[in-house]
């Protein structure tokens, strides 16, 4: 059984880079009520199945910080009748796949399971779904593996600078601390605060779906009724909007390391703000396109002062942040800060060429096909459309809004996206020459 799994794993990503207009959304909704994100394949005896629930690790309750995480963690630790041991031995005996995760906006469910097995599997994801056993050994098992991560993390340096960027920026919001808690946090964690984090986190009214491969519309529909009808309709409250608390500056946290990190950034731009399109590609001309960037360039290229830096647009449900990063040693980490600014600066107020455009036009839209690489990245990629409220056609138009930017367009919103005196960076290690000014 496990042979045929791997051999149709084989088969898709062979197959893998399906064509763009071969990804047809159908857009269904169950007899219950549920609306899901169906794309049908029927090559291979094969479907992924991906479930996001809204709210993710923000929806801890004040000190319970890290329960989210916990709970999702526990839910493959046993459900129904088996315990851990014996739920993985069936899983495994049906060569099926079914995972967790949590971040700050979400929690997800992924399954992928052959069809042959589809019948059986389906009880196996209902019980972890709802009837998680949330056994106590697991639990203190789970509890001990999440607190040795967060004492590993406080010598982490890119973790510590993590970590106050996100203080410093978002203060007491849930965005402004780890979602898996703090030592203290984790540790204090009772069984009724993993049910209660449950009950407020997996609820019909913050429900995602998306699947591809072997299934009808009218099989989904029968599957998630089955498998959703009994979730609470409301779930835990949604937290307030975050605040970015950001001014220009540095922070330094001090850690004994010849290296240096540094996460450095601003406020940022939401995904559904009509300028998000042209802040993409000002991101990847800015730090985002590998070699080509302009900080790569000027940074490394240039200046050999470190082996990679980046930036990223991170827009969240409640916040938006413009972040980049860079490692250097302490030695050069202040020269470093200097151009990064300098650059920041230049964009700002002189803004991106034509080729410069053009070039992440061509990257941009000839990369996008590689991501459709297989059933699972699919699905994930349509419960993110649905999430960040794109429409069903928006794989096949993509590209052409990204080509419909314009030079003007980039210009004016480095002018208003990039904003040199805010740019703060929070830095992990002893850098030469710098030290927190404010």
């Amino acid at each position: 059984m496990l042979r045929r799994f791997v051999a149709a794993i084989a088969l898709i990503w062979s197959s893998a880079s399906l064509a763009l207009a071969e990804v047809e959304i159908q857009e269904i909704t169950t007899p219950g009520g549920i609306t899901a994100w169906l794309v049908e394949d029927h090559s291979i005896p094969f479907t992924a199945l991906e479930l996001v629930f809204r709210g993710g690790t923000s929806l801890d309750q004040p000190g319970k910080r890290g329960a989210t995480n916990l709970m999702m963690g526990l839910l493959e630790e046993g459900a129904g009748d088996r315990d851990a041991r014996a739920y993985a031995r069936r899983l495994e005996e049906l060569a099926a796949s079914i995972s967790y995760d949590a971040s700050d906006d979400e929690l997800s469910i992924s399954a992928q399971f052959l069809t042959e097995n589809r019948d059986e599997v389906l009880p196996l994801l209902a019980d972890t779904i709802h009837r998680p056993r949330f056994d106590q050994d697991a639990l203190d098992r789970v509890r001990a593996q999440v607190i040795s991560g967060l004492q590993s993390d406080q010598n982490d340096p890119n973790e510590l600078a993590s970590a106050a960027l996100s203080l410093g920026a978002h203060g007491d919001h849930p965005y402004g601390s780890d979602g898996s808690g703090t030592v203290d946090s984790v540790s204090a964690l009772t069984r009724d605060d993993i049910i209660a984090a449950h009950q407020g986190g997996l609820a019909m009214d913050r429900l995602y779906v998306g699947a591809v491969g072997d299934i009808t519309p009218e099989d989904l529909a029968v599957l998630l009724d089955t498998l959703l009808a009994d979730l609470p309709e409301t779930g835990a409250l949604m937290p307030d909007d975050a605040p970015v608390n950001i001014s220009g500056g540095v922070t330094v946290v001090d850690f004994d390391t010849p290296q240096s990190v540094a996460l450095f950034g601003h406020e940022g731009i939401m995904r559904d703000d009509p300028d998000f399109f042209a802040a993409f590609i000002l991101n990847h001309i800015m730090g985002g396109g590998g070699f080509s960037s302009r900080l790569m360039q000027e940074v490394r290229e240039k200046r050999g002062l470190t082996y990679g830096i980046n930036t990223f647009l991170v827009p969240k449900d409640h916040a938006a942040l413009y972040l980049g990063s860079v490692a250097t040693g302490n030695d050069r980490m202040a020269e470093t800060v200097e151009v990064v600014r300098g650059i920041w600066t230049d964009l700002a107020e002189n803004g991106v060429t034509q080729e410069e455009l053009n070039a992440a036009k061509t990257y941009l839209t000839g990369a996008y096909p590689l991501r459709f690489d297989g059933n699972a990245p699919i699905a994930r990629i349509m419960v993110g459309m649905q999430v960040t409220g794109l429409p069903v056609d928006y794989i096949a138009t993509r590209n052409d809004k990204i080509n419909a930017v314009t030079l003007d367009e980039v210009n004016a919103v480095a002018r208003r996206l990039l904003q040199p005196e805010k740019l703060h960076f929070y830095i992990a290690g002893r850098p030469e020459g710098l030290e927190t000014t404010n």
